[in-house]
């Protein structure tokens, strides 16, 4: 079988979305690589599964990362925002080596918005002449898990200018799925999926099922962009990631993020996990 023959090299191996789909592919049987910067991100991997320190700056990491790797899932690092600089070295290294799929993890709209790092990772891919499968998605349930955890679990306040936009909201262990499946199995090489929750809920519905969730009044405060950023930066943020993150919720400000896409949906031939869902999940993650 070939999947046992060529590992499967996962990038951002211990990150929200790659995590998922180690386990994921693991747990089905797969040669899995996981890329890790570090022993310490090593230590969170699953029992048995083999992982190589893989850095997109020091080119002396890429020989045993891609040593006979034939499928990549590509992330790009939040800090990482000069993207020809610091990642056309790594998918030309990925190209010379025979990798002849990658399975990219962009952002939804990433073809509409140069601004973004993702389509200059796009524009990378398209160069390298290498087979890609685009995973377009939309904004990470997870992010209030994370990122905005703090403020949540800390202050009772969703802390985001997103105005009264609308986001089509996906679970990161839907992503996982759908880059499991399009890495396994034929048919995917030069598309790109639109991967997006099943409903577009404003931050001020969130906020309410997180209260009755919870069990304590979350508040929506949509502070002014600069706020924001100021706020971000202020927590040890690179300037880079406030920058792009910033950027990313005026655009849902403006009703950039509110398009529903079925593609999870037919991909998984499931529903995608609903926001009640996850919040039910997670909830330990803001007490």
């Amino acid at each position: 079988m070939e999947s046992q023959k060529s590992p499967i090299l996962i990038t951002g191996a211990a990150g929200n979305v790659g995590s998922e789909v180690v386990r994921l592919l693991h747990e089905a049987g797969e040669n899995v690589r996981a890329a890790v910067v570090s022993e310490a991100e090593a230590s969170r991997l699953p029992a048995g599964v083999a992982w190589v320190r893989f850095d997109f700056t020091d080119p002396a990491t890429f020989p045993d990362a891609f040593a006979g790797v034939a499928r990549l899932f590509l992330m790009r690092p939040p800090h990482i925002a000069q993207v020809r600089r610091d990642m056309k070295p790594a998918i030309d290294y990925a190209a010379a080596a025979g990798v002849q799929q990658i399975v990219f993890l962009s952002l939804l709209g990433a073809e509409k918005n140069r601004f973004v790092p993702h389509a200059k990772v796009e524009a990378l891919l398209a160069e390298s002449g290498v087979p890609t499968t685009l995973l377009r998605c939309g904004f990470f349930m997870q992010n209030l898990s994370t990122t905005h955890r703090q403020d949540i679990s800390e202050n009772d306040d969703i802390f985001i200018p997103a105005g009264d936009g609308k986001t089509a909201f996906i679970d990161v262990r839907d992503i996982a799925a759908v880059a499991a499946k399009t890495l396994t199995e034929p048919g995917h090489n030069g598309k790109a999926y639109p991967l997006t929750g099943s409903e577009a809920l404003d931050y001020g519905t969130v906020a309410k099922l997180l209260t009755t969730a919870l069990n304590r009044s979350i508040g929506y405060s949509h502070p002014h962009f600069l706020r924001f950023a100021w706020r971000l930066w202020r927590r040890g943020f690179p300037l880079s990631y406030v920058t792009v993150v910033t950027a990313i919720y005026l655009t849902t400000r403006f009703g950039l993020a509110e398009t529903v896409t079925p593609d999870t949906a037919v991909l998984l031939n499931r529903p995608p996990i609903s926001m009640q869902q996850f919040i039910a999940d997670y909830a330990p993650v803001w007490q």
